[in-house]
């Protein structure tokens, strides 16, 4: 009897690309973040719920909502746009809409079928939260991308720089954002 061989292949970090859409209003400005930024996680933070009913020993749980959040960490690089752009917001204390971006998690590994430069993405809205500038030689800039909202899956070209959300039935809708 053979046994089907099991990968091993663990995703790396680089195998994602973000893009932040640094333009205000219509139209596309989305770059990436790359140079600069030292770390870009991502926290689902799934949010539960708990009940204990009376014939059972043990709570029950249910996920119930996500609380996403995205902890960066960027060299002040001023060249680099989307770092300049999380900057700004920091250094004029915006709020509301003004600290607000669309911003693209790109999965790489995931390229859609017969379509050039096209892969599986989710597009967020998040506030930009700054939570320091510092550095005694070098200037960092740190904080958080707290989604707002539900993430919409669809895919990014990496060369147009263009999302299109995906229809309820897994087709494309034809609009790009």
């Amino acid at each position: 009897m053979s046994e089907k061989k099991q990968s091993r292949n663990v995703t790396k970090r680089h195998e994602f690309a973000d893009y932040l859409n640094v333009q205000s209003g219509e139209g596309s400005g989305f770059v990436l973040m790359g140079t600069g930024f030292t770390t870009l996680d991502e926290n689902p933070g799934a949010q539960t719920s708990k009940k204990k009913y009376v014939n059972e020993a043990a709570s029950s749980s249910s996920i119930t909502s996500y609380e996403t959040v995205f902890p960066f960490e960027s060299d002040l690089i001023i060249q680099q746009e989307a770092v300049l752009a999380l900057y700004k917001v920091g250094r004029n204390h915006l709020t509301g809409s003004d600290a607000e971006f669309q911003y693209v998690r790109v999965e790489l590994w995931d390229r859609i079928p017969d379509k050039d430069n096209e892969f599986a993405a989710r597009l967020f809205t998040v506030s930009a939260e700054i939570s320091g500038i510092s550095g005694e030689d070098e200037i960092s800039v740190s904080g958080n991308l707290n989604a707002v909202g539900d993430p919409v899956n669809g895919t990014f070209n990496t060369e147009t720089k263009t999302f299109t959300p995906l229809s309820e039935t897994g087709g494309s809708q034809g609009g790009e954002v």
